[in-house]
C-alpha cells in the first residue's frame, strides 16, 4: 500500500503538534531527524477482520491487515517504535483455546518492541500470563505493579529505553488499580503502586539520568473519567507529572482521531493518544527532531 493511499484511509484530520516552540523551518534542515511511534491498544484477542456484515464495524482490523500497514510505515522510516497498551488478551475464541500464546506469537512476528500490562491480561491469572512470556519477543514494561513474591518478578522490567538514528527514546509502562476490576486469586501477591509517583520517578530517571530525548509512558489508566474526575486518568497524570512527552493509552476504548494535548505540571506540552479497541486502528506519531533537541509532532489514527 504505498503511502498517499493509507493516508486517504486515515481519519479527516492530521494536525501539527508542537513541542517545545520549534518552527516549520526546521524541515528545511538536512540535520532533521525523523521518528515515527505506532501504537494499538486494547485489542482483545481480535486476530481475523470484523465480518463484512457487521453492523458497526464491518470488514475492519485484523491482524494480517495490521502487518501490512506496519511494513509499508517501516519502509517509509525504519526509525519506527512499535507500542501497545494493554489488555491483549480475552475477547474472542482465540484466548479461550490458546490462552494468549497466539497472540503474542503474531505480535512477536510484527516486531512489535514494547507493551504494557492491561487487566485483563491477568484474565488467565499470573501464572498464565507468565507462561506465555516466552511467545513474547518483545519487552513488557510495568513500574507500577510490584511483582515480588509471584512468578513474574524478576520477569518485567519497569522502561526501556530504545535509540533509534541517535535519539534515545525512554519507555515505561504503568498499570491500572487491580483491586475491584480482577479478581485477587489472578494477580497474588501483586502490589499496586501509585501511578503519579511512579510516573515522575521514571520520567526522571529517564530524561535526566539516561538523558533521553523523548519519554513515552505506556499507560492503561483510561483517558478520563468524567463522572470521576479525581480518579487517576492519562490526563490526569499528565497534569500532575512533568518530562512525558507522551502518554499512549489504554483501557477505555477510547477512540482518538488524532492525539490530545494538554498540559503538564510546569505548563509544557503532552501529548496523549488512543486508538479505540480490538486493532480496528493503528496510532501514528512522528516526531522530527532538530539540532538543539528540539521537536515538533503531527499524529494520526489510521484505519485497519
Amino acid at each position: 500500500m504505498k503511502r498517499r493511499n493509507f493516508i486517504q484511509q486515515s481519519t479527516a484530520a492530521t494536525a501539527f503538534l508542537t513541542l517545545g516552540g520549534l518552527s516549520l523551518q526546521s524541515f528545511a534542515k538536512n540535520t532533521t531527524k525523523h521518528i515515527t511511534i505506532l501504537h494499538t491498544n486494547d485489542t482483545h484477542s481480535h486476530i481475523e477482520p470484523f465480518p463484512s456484515d457487521h453492523y458497526k464495524t464491518p470488514n475492519r482490523g485484523g491482524v494480517a491487515r495490521r502487518a501490512t500497514l506496519i511494513e509499508n510505515i517501516r519502509k517509509e522510516n525504519p526509525n519506527t517504535l512499535l507500542l501497545d497498551a494493554g489488555d491483549i488478551f480475552q475477547g474472542t475464541p482465540f484466548f479461550n483455546f490458546y490462552g494468549g500464546e497466539l497472540e503474542f506469537k503474531l505480535m512477536s512476528m510484527l516486531k512489535y518492541d514494547a507493551a504494557t500490562i492491561g487487566n485483563h491480561d491477568f484474565d488467565n491469572g499470573i501464572d498464565g500470563l507468565f507462561a506465555q512470556l516466552p511467545n513474547a519477543k518483545f519487552d513488557f514494561l510495568s513500574a507500577n505493579y510490584d511483582f515480588k513474591n509471584t512468578s513474574l518478578e524478576n520477569a518485567i522490567n519497569p522502561y526501556k529505553v530504545f535509540i533509534k538514528d541517535g535519539i534515545k527514546i525512554g519507555v515505561f509502562g504503568l498499570g491500572i488499580e487491580l483491586e475491584g476490576l480482577v479478581d485477587p486469586r489472578m494477580y497474588k501477591e501483586t502490589t499496586y503502586l501509585d501511578p503519579v509517583e511512579i510516573a515522575q520517578d521514571m520520567s526522571r530517571i529517564l530524561k535526566k539520568e539516561k538523558q533521553c530525548d523523548l519519554v513515552i509512558c505506556l499507560s492503561h489508566l483510561g483517558y478520563n473519567y468524567k463522572s470521576n474526575p479525581e480518579k487517576i486518568s492519562d490526563l490526569v497524570l499528565a497534569s500532575k507529572t512533568k518530562d512525558i512527552d507522551l502518554i499512549i493509552g489504554g483501557h477505555t476504548h477510547t477512540f482518538l482521531p488524532k492525539p490530545t494535548i494538554t498540559k503538564n505540571s510546569i505548563g509544557e506540552n503532552v501529548l496523549v493518544n488512543q486508538v479505540g479497541c480490538y486493532g480496528l486502528n493503528v496510532g501514528r506519531i512522528d516526531f522530527y527532531f532538530d539540532n538543539d533537541a528540539s521537536k515538533i509532532s503531527k499524529g494520526k489514527s489510521i484505519i485497519v
